[in-house]
């Protein structure tokens, strides 16, 4: 899996880039150095910590939502996997969507948590894309 840089992980989990610093300066999320020495978090590690922050856990800011957009950025942070179907959790911001497609489509797409990905939402059905340059 991929990892993202702190203004990228920032971004995906809608808060500042200091806030992700401080959190990783504080232990609540880890971080190792990419090859040019810049922080970055790993992507399945993100994926949990976007996940922990969506449902209320204690990765949640506290902030009054006034208005937000976001910009289909989107983490996937959990596929579970049948012989025919694929269900895959994504992660935006504290939104979370859930889309039901088939397994050779998620096996194609390569999706599995911490993989950046797209979502496309109209009405009650969700697309999952994975944007171009991953």
């Amino acid at each position: 899996m991929g990892a993202f840089r702190i203004k990228d992980a920032a971004d995906l989990l809608g808060v500042s880039d200091d806030t992700v610093r401080r959190w990783a300066d504080g232990g609540r999320i880890p971080t190792t150095r990419d090859a040019s020495g810049r922080l970055v978090i790993d992507g399945v590690v993100l994926a949990r910590f976007a996940e922990e922050m969506g449902s209320g856990g204690s990765g949640t800011p506290n902030r009054v939502v006034v208005s937000e957009s976001v910009r289909n950025r989107c983490l996937v942070t959990r596929v579970v996997r049948d012989t025919v179907m694929a269900q895959v959790e994504i992660q935006s911001g504290p939104h979370r969507f859930v889309s039901l497609l088939s397994r050779e489509a998620a096996d194609d797409l390569g999706l599995e948590p911490g993989v950046l990905a797209v979502a496309a939402v109209k009405a009650t059905n969700v697309s999952v894309e994975i944007p171009r340059g991953r």
